[in-house]
């Protein structure tokens, strides 16, 4: 399988993190360890079946841990690796500039409970 080449250090970024919700699942992990039902309710606009794909895919790319616990029901958390962490000023600033421009713009944001 040849490799992949890029053209710009951001193409590297968006390959990775790119998307509507893994983006969003970092910045929720970055607050800490979280259940994949916390993840659920986080998300109310994901489906089960994205949540899920998005997930794995972060993992696959080393940014995301997931810890199965041998318990009935079966309980996962999910985390940041040490390469997850290093994306925290990423997502900080992101979530910084989304909310100005709600503020500029009027967008109201409705935090899940």
């Amino acid at each position: 399988m040849p490799v992949k080449r890029y053209y710009c250090p951001v193409e590297v970024t968006v390959d990775l993190i790119g998307g509507k919700w893994k983006p969003v699942i970092l910045a929720h992990l970055k607050e800490g360890v979280r259940r994949y039902g916390e993840l659920r309710r986080l998300m109310p606009s994901t489906s089960e079946k994205m949540l899920i794909q998005q997930l794995r895919e972060l993992e696959a790319a080393g940014l995301v841990r997931r810890t199965a616990f041998d318990t009935v029901p079966p309980q996962v958390e999910y985390d940041l690796t040490e390469e997850g962490w290093s994306l925290v000023p990423v997502l900080t600033a992101l979530y910084e500039w989304g909310e100005k421009r709600c503020e500029r713009t009027g967008i109201a944001v409705e935090l899940p409970r």
